[in-house]
């Protein structure tokens, strides 16, 4: 078995992971149930097409495709951040404060009281 037809095999088995990969992500997308949880599966979805153009890179040859990948990694995490300060800047989503409606009152009657900033 020669060089060539190991990196051969490999491109293909990786090719075929990813794949597999990005269907998997997109399902999860799809499926959610949080706004967390699709903003995560974008964020593998960046990540699975660097992986491609990688491969890409390998079998071709071409070596301009690794500084594309590269933009696309840094475009990716700069697009996370944005959405992650996006869902921190908006609060509590309607799944999470559907959740504690059900969550059990506290076992005292009167809740603590919260000192205000310049009380003594």
């Amino acid at each position: 078995m020669s060089a060539a037809e190991i990196l051969s095999y490999s491109i293909h088995f990786a090719a075929a992971a990813l794949s597999l990969g990005l269907l998997l992500t997109v399902l999860r997308i799809l499926r959610g149930p949080a706004l967390p949880d699709r903003l995560l599966g974008l964020d593998m979805l960046v990540a699975i097409a660097i992986g491609f153009i990688a491969v890409i890179a390998i079998k071709s040859g071409f070596n301009l495709y690794i500084d594309i990948a590269i933009a696309l990694s840094l475009v990716g995490f700069l697009a996370t951040v944005a959405f992650a300060r996006f869902i921190l800047a908006r609060g509590l989503s309607p799944e999470t404060e559907k959740g504690r409606e059900t969550m059990p009152k506290p076992r005292h009657g009167k809740p603590a009281r919260r000192k205000h900033k310049g009380a003594r």
